[in-house]
């Protein structure tokens, strides 16, 4: 079987813990293409993003290719009462010299509906940009550019990743690349000022690409109660290892954010490797996240070494914190290389998908056979470690392949997710998952 990474822009003290780790065959579940993208038109193709809901059941997300333009657009899926969902294009990105194009991230509403997210190109500068989208009073929907990132040795570029929204309304996001220290990312914060306009503030600038602080962040980040800042970073890490890390920005009593590392990816034969994944926390703190690479399997993609894994970092009394190793992609039935996040359930259970594996053993994408088109997985805690059930497998060319972001739940428990291509057409789907 051969094991292939899907890239989008850039490629990519150790405390690990034993676990018993089960797989179990896949329930009994129902999957549903909800509707199909077309490489072949304006219905725009590759949407990497994840989807979000808004209180009426609505779902929303963002294809980096396609539309008028060919450019990525923002879209809307309705649900019929008789059945079906129905589309609408909420933008069509416009690489005109301002407006964004390719965005890669996810998008997330503030408390009066509005629409945020960020594009890798495109812009005054031609770096990406931050937009909002805000109702207009005809019905349609308004874009207003919030920030157009500039390589100027200061700002950073290229932000692949989703943002992040506190509760006074300020943005806070990474840049892949661009900084202070070189282009290896930031993270920045966006604050909304009375007179309407927005100020953006690198908070932090990464390192070097074997700097032990990490490099090239690709995913959103996440707060905790206090104000803290937590994400990953694909590369870097302590002893030059560069396999990465995750982090935590404090704010100093004096101004400005300082780093913690919170952990080193070590790629060691039983540690993950290359987290390009946002990170989730449960009630009592605990991180969990994914790892492209790395874990006890046997893949070997461009001589990087495991199928990717789920870690979880706990905090210790007295500082520092540990990492688990809940599971390790094997590489076939059970998936391979997550590139997405995880979400829990009120269980305590976690899902998340893999872009390649599953039970169909190729999938030819682009001419080049790989092993599988990914899957849905679920990990439930039992006694002494983590069970994983395949929830379902992508490969029959109808249901689509490839799906490489995160899913969203409903309050029935239903997953929805996206896949970058496959379909009836060929570019990609939004499906459903019912158990």
């Amino acid at each position: 079987m051969r094991c292939k990474r899907l890239s989008m822009g850039l490629t990519l003290v150790l405390a690990v813990v034993a676990v018993t780790i089960e797989i179990t065959p896949a329930a009994a579940q129902s999957e549903k293409v909800l509707f199909n993208f077309s490489i072949y038109d304006s219905f725009a193709a590759g949407p990497y993003g994840g989807l979000i809901f808004d209180a009426a059941g609505n779902l929303y997300g963002m294809t980096d290719l396609g539309g008028t333009y060919n450019c990525g657009r923002v879209f809307e899926l309705t649900p019929q009462t008789s059945g079906g969902w129905t589309e609408k294009v909420l933008h069509n990105f416009d690489k005109n010299g301002k407006d964004g194009c390719a965005p890669y991230g996810r998008l997330v509403f503030d408390s009066a509906g509005n629409l945020y997210g960020t594009t890798s190109a495109g812009g005054e500068y031609n770096e990406g940009i931050v937009f909002e989208l805000k109702h207009n009073s005809g019905g349609g929907w308004v874009e207003q550019i919030l920030h157009a990132f500039n390589r100027n040795g200061t700002d950073g570029y290229n932000s692949e990743a989703g943002l992040a929204i506190d509760s006074l309304g300020d943005l806070y996001g990474t840049t892949a690349q661009g900084g202070t220290n070189g282009a290896v990312g930031t993270v920045f914060e966006l604050s909304h000022q009375t007179s309407g306009n927005w100020t953006e503030t690198p908070l932090y600038a990464f390192d070097s690409l074997y700097g032990a602080n990490g490099a090239y962040p690709l995913a959103r980040v996440t707060f905790d109660s206090s104000g803290h800042i937590f994400g990953t970073a694909a590369h870097g890490g302590e002893n030059n290892n560069n396999w990465g890390v995750v982090f935590e920005l404090t704010q100093k009593s004096t101004g400005g954010w300082a780093e913690t590392v919170l952990h080193t990816f070590q790629n060691n034969g039983v540690d993950g490797s290359g987290p390009v994944s946002s990170l989730i926390a449960d009630a009592a703190g605990n991180l969990y996240g994914t790892t492209l690479d790395g874990g006890t399997g046997s893949c070997n993609f461009e001589g990087v070494l495991g199928c990717g894994t789920v870690f979880e970092l706990s905090p210790v009394e007295g500082g520092g914190w540990t990492e688990t190793v809940l599971y390790s992609f094997q590489g076939g039935n059970d998936g391979e290389y997550p590139r997405a996040g995880l979400i829990f359930d009120a269980a305590g259970n976690l899902y998340g998908t893999t872009q390649d594996g599953g039970i169909y053993q190729y999938c030819n994408i682009d001419n080049i056979t790989v092993g599988g088109c990914g899957t849905v997985f679920e990990l439930s805690p039992t006694a002494g470690g983590w069970t994983e059930t395949v929830l379902h497998s992508f490969g029959n060319n109808k249901d689509g392949i490839i799906p490489a972001a995160e899913l969203v739940m409903d309050a029935a428990g239903n997953l929805y997710g996206t896949t970058v291509l496959g379909g009836v057409y060929g570019g990609g789907t939004v499906f459903k998952i019912t158990p």
